[in-house]
């Protein structure tokens, strides 16, 4: 099989690697027919995360078909179609019983594209494929179920459920890239009073818009506004970005919550001489994906809409140009890009 291999920062390629085996009893191999690419591989091919090792193959997010299981398996079979979760669980240790998967001592946690063979592939080994993937309703569309691999839940669970939003809420959003405005629109579940995208690229203060924000802003406008005002009650951090960290840190209000989703890939400064006396809760979080089953269930009952967070397509063989298209998003305009098997033909 081919799939997109890392051979150290900066390079990747395209390359025929071996086809997947079961190793474990409670292995599958499924049959990618979607998948995506993440700020988290961006991260992984720049060199930010030295551990993971040359002849990886990337990618941690799939949505596809069964075609064997291990003797272990006992919920799965040959010919379900499933989502692949970012996050893999034994299902067996203390975190996994506290649905912390991200924390998995068993084996698992984010292991896929880092420490074990990804999904940017043809073909994947799922460690755990009884407690590590989900069945795919036969009408929920590839381009969507996808985004439920990590993007939703990642969004749901750092992001808006760490941070606490609820009814009447002051909500800003730091950055508008794909989980920066998938938390704008699971920010609205709650019923906010005002949720506020802010981020430095025209286009994507624009899909913040036309996902559901009350409003979108450069950074300076809305700091004045909320620094000198009451403040914000939760800002979410999905930029990855010290400065987004500082200007989440700024608006604030005394007694509200931070929830930092944005991956790091170098120190950002926190100004504690500001915030001592602040009452602030910052949170911080890998993704646990225990809320997929909940995001799936109000997807399929039409309460989510996030089809326009996928702005591009491509065929799996063309995954580096989806990485160069995702890795200039503010200029290509691209949020999501999602790789598939099999192109859909455009609509008519």
């Amino acid at each position: 099989m081919r799939g997109l291999v890392y051979h150290g920062p900066g390079r990747t390629s395209w390359d025929t690697v071996p086809d997947p085996v079961i190793e474990e009893d409670t292995d599958a191999i499924v049959r990618v027919d979607a998948t995506t690419v993440c700020g988290s591989d961006l991260h992984i091919r720049r060199g930010d995360l030295p551990e993971v090792k040359p002849g990886t193959v990337l990618g941690h997010e799939a949505v596809g078909e069964m075609v064997e299981v291990g003797r272990g398996v006992r919920t799965r079979r040959p010919g379900h179609q499933v989502i692949v979760s970012s996050v893999s669980a034994c299902g067996h240790c203390p975190p996994c019983r506290d649905a912390m998967y991200g924390q998995c001592r068993g084996g698992g946690g984010w292991i896929l594209g880092q420490e074990v063979n990804g999904t940017q592939a043809e073909f994947v080994r799922v460690p755990f494929a009884d407690s590590s993937t989900h069945r795919r309703p036969p009408y929920l569309p590839l381009d969507e179920a996808v985004l439920l691999a990590e993007l939703l839940p990642t969004a749901y669970e750092v992001g808006v459920r760490n941070g606490h939003v609820g009814p009447g809420d002051t909500v800003v959003v730091v950055g508008a890239g794909p989980v920066g405005l998938a938390a704008v629109v699971l920010s609205r579940l709650y019923s906010p009073r005002r949720v506020v995208a802010v981020d430095l690229s025209p286009s994507r203060l624009a899909s913040a818009t036309r996902m559901g924000a009350h409003a979108a802003e450069l950074p300076g406008r809305m700091v004045s506004e909320l620094s000198e005002g009451p403040g914000a009650d939760v800002v979410i951090e999905a930029a990855g970005d010290p400065d987004g960290f500082v200007l989440a840190t700024r608006v604030v209000r005394a007694g509200g919550h931070i929830a930092n989703i944005g991956m790091h890939g170098g120190p950002a400064t926190l100004h504690l001489e500001g915030l001592w006396r602040k009452n602030v809760t910052i949170s911080t979080g890998q993704v646990d994906t225990s809320s997929t089953p909940w995001l799936l269930d109000l997807l399929s009952y039409g309460r989510l809409t996030v089809f326009p967070l996928v702005t591009h397509r491509f065929p799996l063989a063309r995954t580096e140009d989806a990485y160069e298209v995702f890795a200039h998003g503010p200029e290509t305009g691209a949020l999501k890009v999602v790789l598939h098997r099999e192109l859909p033909e455009p609509s008519p």
